[in-house]
């Protein structure tokens, strides 16, 4: 563990990951679907965030792109650090709801110009978030539909955000159904009758973090109890680094301030404990769910190659 220096009192984040990695490293190789890595609190140390990952049998890391800067950064970061010691890089390029106040008419030429690269996996994250509306939801609804469309000419995955607008979000979707390539609604936190209405538009779900939480305001548990009703071959798990750190970390002195890939075998648990089934298996099943979605080789994460 460092020693504190003068002005901090704790250890730094990376210390308090690493002491994470000999307890929860996870049992088989798993996949964080969403993580934004080019978020400025990775700046200082990705590469040392990246061996963590690593080091904790986090096999590949699919970075978030949230507009067209953090989409173009993404795709830096894939192409500059690439190594045959750390997981396995991709991206999605898209634009989120809270940024669709800063589409223009290149939008769409950028992220189709994004979408062409070999490691573009998915079109994304784009969707709906009536609980803040930092863009107007009549704009949130217009290039969310324009990136659906985008998304159905080139048979790309979706990777989804929802955020207390279920019904629209749906109706979206239900329009262009139904669609070439799979969808994920990243971070699931909804409803039983939302996700009854995703699932039956063939979506499939990421869950977060979202499910350590045990404040009984945040709703950790009345997710935890709609995981059985997500088949197993629609469910994959995430981190959304830097956020959503895990809350089973104990003691709180011992949970780090920035959430990162090496801690996901912290909702692989939480999860596999909500389904009643073993870390091993869930994680089994969750990467090879991100392989086929994501068409992620398997071979390179270490697993057989899926007879289908």
């Amino acid at each position: 563990m460092a020693q504190p220096t003068q002005g901090r009192t704790r250890p730094h984040q990376g210390d308090l990951v690493q002491a994470q990695l000999a307890a929860f490293a996870a049992p088989v190789p798993i996949v964080d679907i969403g993580v934004n890595l080019v978020d400025h609190s990775f700046q200082s140390d990705l590469p040392k965030v990246l061996a963590r990952a690593a080091a904790a049998n986090v096999r590949a890391l699919l970075v978030t792109g949230t507009c067209e800067r953090t989409s173009k950064a993404a795709a830096k970061l894939v192409d500059t650090h690439a190594a045959p010691d750390q997981p396995l890089l991709y991206f999605t390029a898209g634009v989120h709801p809270h940024n669709a106040k800063q589409c223009t008419s290149d939008t769409l030429k950028d992220l189709r110009r994004l979408a062409s690269h070999p490691r573009c996996v998915a079109i994304g994250e784009c969707g709906l978030d009536f609980n803040r509306n930092f863009s107007p939801p009549d704009v949130q609804e217009k290039w969310f539909e324009q990136q659906v469309v985008l998304a159905k000419e080139l048979r790309k995955p979706l990777f989804l955000h929802c955020r207390d607008a279920g019904v629209r979000f749906a109706e979206i979707l239900q329009r262009h159904a139904p669609l070439p390539a799979p969808a994920v609604v990243h971070c699931f936190t909804g409803s039983a009758d939302e996700l009854r209405a995703f699932l039956a538009l063939d979506m499939y779900i990421g869950i977060t973090g979202w499910i350590c939480d045990d404040r009984p305001e945040r709703g950790g548990a009345e997710l935890a109890a709609l995981l059985p009703s997500i088949p197993r071959d629609r469910l994959m798990i995430e981190t959304d680094a830097p956020y959503l750190v895990p809350r089973t970390i104990k003691p709180s002195k011992a949970r780090p301030g920035r959430n990162e890939p090496a801690l996901l075998p912290h909702v692989l648990q939480a999860a596999a404990a909500a389904l009643g089934v073993t870390p091993e298996e869930l994680g089994r099943s969750s990467t090879d769910v991100a392989c086929r979605v994501f068409g992620l080789p398997p071979a390179e994460l270490g697993l057989a190659a899926d007879p289908r």
